[in-house]
């Protein structure tokens, strides 16, 4: 009698399931999303520009081609033009002579239609990346089995202490939501000189690049509130998901800015994983 009326419990409870569509909201206006990036390494330099697209909306990324862009420092006549390059989708310097230098402040100033846009970032100095190491591991709980590298340096700033890492493997940009790699000093920062492992397993023959950035606060806290967003499942006790804020500020027009400005020292280690056999014929 118990497992029957068991039984017929989950028949009532299955009975009473109804699919909710929640309707989802959706672009009012124009919004602008803009990426931009101004550092000390030429070939990082670049803004792109599009325009923002409803949750349901399968057509492709629609790019902005006709905007003006411009760095420019404050206070000063230095105005670094951009120009649009169509195999990269993205506006970049007119030369490459031109980048950040620490202690300087940069402006991004876009015009587009009848709508300017800016967003400031300082320049500061970068943090010390002594070294990287790799060690095998076996397979543990939660971790799969694999080399896993391990970085070593330096972090002497008392202050604005908010930190990204990037992993290229093999020329490929990890770029999962689970690669964001943020840290800044709310726990100290003497792991970094005792040495930082990276939480993946990498292969023998695998070729790994670590890029290190400094950012400025405001960026550090719209990457954080990124990943918070994509980490959201959407369920019954989660959060209303809601766009990171940005650092660009609209000054004339109507079409609403999401993004990020970031300016940011880079600093990068490569490492490549030997086969055991060219370790064992050194």
């Amino acid at each position: 009698m118990r497992k029957l009326a068991i039984a017929l419990l989950g028949l009532i409870m299955m009975a009473c399931q109804e699919q909710v569509d929640l309707p989802l909201a959706t672009i009012d206006g124009e919004v602008i999303i803009i990426e931009g990036e101004w550092t000390d390494q030429p070939n990082f330099n670049e803004v792109k520009i599009s325009l923002a697209q409803n949750y349901f909306d399968t057509t492709s990324r629609r790019v902005i081609e006709n905007a003006e862009v411009n760095i420019a420092i404050p206070g000063t006549e230095v105005v670094i033009p951009f120009i649009y390059v169509g195999a990269s989708e993205s506006y970049r310097p007119i030369s490459d002579r031109m980048v950040a230098e620490i202690g300087n402040t940069y402006e991004l100033q876009i015009a587009w239609e009848e709508n300017f846009y800016v967003a400031r970032g300082l320049m500061l100095e970068p943090p010390v990346l002594d070294s990287l190491t790799y060690k095998f591991e076996e397979e543990r709980t939660f971790r799969d089995e694999g080399y896993f590298i391990t970085a070593f340096g330096k972090i002497p700033f008392e202050e604005d202490n908010f930190y990204r890492i990037k992993i290229v493997q093999n020329d490929t940009l990890l770029n999962d939501r689970d690669d964001y790699l943020l840290f800044d000093d709310t726990f100290g920062l003497s792991f970094f000189e005792e040495g930082l492992e990276l939480n993946y397993a990498f292969e023998e023959n695998d070729r790994i690049r670590l890029v290190l950035f400094r950012l400025n606060e405001s960026v550090f806290d719209y990457f954080n509130q990124l990943v918070g967003l994509l980490f959201t499942d959407g369920g019954l006790f989660s959060p209303p998901p809601q766009n990171p804020e940005t650092n660009i500020v609209l000054l004339q027009g109507e079409a609403r800015p999401e993004g990020y400005f970031m300016v940011s020292p880079i600093i990068s280690e490569n490492i490549f994983i030997a086969p055991e056999e060219d370790k064992e014929e050194e």
